[in-house]
């Protein structure tokens, strides 16, 4: 009887699963059956984008009228990410259940609660990273992109077609992100705001650096050869001092990582000392205060050090 809790959690852990999977079943069913309606038929096409079938679509249309779904979209739109807002959403959702109850079984239940809160952070965290991936990425590129740019005005041709060229020279990030500067251009849109669209989807001062030069060029004429064969030069020396940076600040970095690590082993191991004892401890207002202040110290903790060893360079 004294696993009863724990086993009570497992099954319903197990009902979850079961009720997850029960709903993917569905919708395949639902998107297959759909799909051959319209094949048969020859009415429409199949709401396919990047060579796949989106998922959620009805969770994706709600969301996107929110203002929730809009800051998702976004976001979702400066990291490359292959997913929906309604994708993003249902895989964040099942994500904290999955969080709540494996914490929950594992620790105590009030732990699943702080589990699912750390959740929420480590979504839009993981965004974040992405962006700031995809920008660090994008600006290693820029050397390369800005001699692409340079050998095609000195050849004569316009800024347009310069921006053309190195589309096809280039790999991703950049190709797709000039790609949709090209596709803002046919468009009619005016290539000062494509290119401001450009540094506000990755922001960083080497981004924003080229984006003023090209436009300041475009206005105004001048030697736009000489300024992005300097602007090669200089970034890439900043390539390789962010280089160095980023090796001398590794060791920090998993320092910020290993510190909330440590203290979640020490409450494996308080546990494992004597089981129950979590609950015990949360079964209290002062345990679960206790429990409540730790985890700020190490949010504190992890903060901090991560402010640190930000260097802008």
């Amino acid at each position: 009887m004294n696993n009863l809790p724990l086993l009570t959690m497992a099954v319903t852990l197990l009902g979850c699963v079961l009720a997850v999977v029960g709903v993917h079943v569905y919708a395949s069913g639902q998107a297959q059956r759909q799909a051959l309606l319209e094949r048969m038929t020859q009415e429409g096409q199949l709401a396919i984008e990047s060579g796949r079938r989106r998922r959620f679509s009805g969770v994706d249309r709600r969301l996107r009228k929110t203002r929730l779904g809009k800051r998702i979209e976004r976001k979702l739109s400066a990291t490359g990410l292959d997913l929906t807002p309604g994708e993003y959403f249902v895989s964040v959702l099942g994500a904290l259940l999955a969080l709540y109850f494996i914490a929950a079984s594992v620790f105590a239940p009030f732990f699943g609660i702080i589990a699912a809160v750390i959740g929420i952070w480590g979504a839009n965290g993981f965004l974040n990273w992405q962006r700031v991936k995809r920008t660090e990425a994008f600006i290693n590129q820029l050397p390369e992109l800005t001699r692409v740019l340079a050998n095609a005005t000195q050849a004569g041709l316009a800024l347009r077609t310069a921006i053309g060229m190195a589309v096809e020279e280039l790999d991703d990030p950049a190709r797709e992100e000039l790609r949709r500067v090209t596709d803002q251009l046919a468009l009619g849109r005016s290539l000062d705001d494509a290119l401001n669209d450009l540094a506000a989807r990755l922001p960083s001062r080497e981004l924003t650096v080229l984006v003023t030069t090209l436009i300041l060029s475009n206005r105004a004429g001048g030697t736009i050869v000489s300024s992005l064969r300097n602007l090669t030069e200089t970034l890439e020396e900043r390539k390789e001092t962010r280089r160095e940076v980023t090796t001398l600040l590794s060791q920090v970095k998993v320092t910020a990582v290993a510190v909330p690590v440590l203290g979640t082993g020490f409450l494996l191991l308080i546990n494992g000392m004597r089981s129950g004892a979590l609950d015990d401890m949360t079964s209290a207002l002062a345990g679960r205060l206790a429990v409540l202040v730790s985890a700020g110290l190490y949010a504190l903790g992890f903060f901090l050090i991560n402010r640190l060893t930000r260097v802008r360079i």
